[in-house]
């Protein structure tokens, strides 16, 4: 049996895998969250993309939650205005919002929405202003313009997931039309609750939720929500990952079966976590 063969063969093992879980996720709603690194580097953005133009060609509904930190923090930088985090939350000043929102929504959900559309699928660039989809409130602290949300208006994720893959960047509005910085994860996650989603997915650039923070091979598998809660007044989970990890258990707490946390820098992250038996990063279930 020849080279050639063998691999044609592994091809054949890996779509016969896949092809139960195809049927699993049919018409379903997967809502997949990404941000961070993989936004600056092309290679794994394109492949991030890809991945999800190939679930809503196999019958998935995925829905894109993004944020665009690194974009938003060069942009400030180039206008000397000064960006700072507070509990894995940025400070948001008048000024620093008007370019979160001009950056979110105005130049990266644009770019995805048309990276997307040249990889065969329809897509629809949306933030939490349009058709009041994120309602949100000012947060409780000095965090200036950053928003707690109050309630989604999925009415036009329902309208539109069918026919188009949704891009959804985390800006909120208040009843008066004020605009709101609300971190990505939080969106995703109230998102995902809203619609009842089959699953959740974070992308990140580390592996999942780690036991010992220091050390990369110790990665949690599947955790539940009050083993998470527990981590959480240890202190083990902590910082940037602190909001990402509230936002999970707010996601399962409304609906959601599963969410995952996974590295999104990994080639084909999103396939291979919804598709294979093994997946790859921390699984968190109710």
């Amino acid at each position: 049996m020849t080279n050639n063969t063998l691999n044609l063969i592994k091809r054949a093992e890996i779509i016969t895998e896949a092809l139960p879980y195809f049927s699993r996720y049919a018409n379903k709603t997967v809502v997949i969250k990404y941000g961070g690194n993989a936004m600056n580097n092309e290679t794994i953005l394109r492949t991030i993309l890809a991945d999800t133009a190939a679930l809503k060609i196999v019958g998935v509904n995925p829905i894109l939650v993004h944020g665009g930190g690194p974009e938003i923090n060069g942009q400030l930088d180039r206008l000397g205005i000064k960006s700072e985090f507070k509990n894995g939350l940025r400070v948001t000043s008048p000024e620093a919002m008007d370019v979160v929102q001009m950056t979110l929504a105005g130049k990266v959900n644009k770019n995805i929405v048309a990276a997307l559309c040249t990889l065969g699928v329809r897509a629809v660039g949306l933030c939490g202003k349009d058709s009041n989809l994120i309602e949100a409130e000012k947060l409780v602290g000095d965090y200036g313009q950053v928003g707690r949300i109050t309630q989604i208006n999925a009415h036009i994720l329902d309208t539109l997931k069918a026919d188009f893959v949704p891009v959804i960047a985390s800006i909120g509005a208040d009843k008066a039309g004020a605009g709101y910085n609300i971190n990505a994860d939080l969106a995703a996650g109230a998102i995902g609750g809203a619609l009842k989603a089959e699953k959740l997915l974070f992308l990140t650039d580390i592996d999942g939720i780690l036991f010992d923070p220091s050390n990369p091979t110790s990665l949690i598998k599947q955790i539940s929500v009050k083993e998470i809660e527990g981590l959480i007044k240890k202190g083990i989970i902590k910082g940037g990952m602190l909001p990402k990890v509230e936002a999970c258990v707010a996601a399962i707490k409304a609906g959601i079966k599963e969410v995952l946390i996974t590295n999104g820098t990994t080639p084909h992250a999103i396939l291979l976590e919804l598709f294979t038996d093994e997946g790859l990063g921390t699984m968190i279930t109710r």
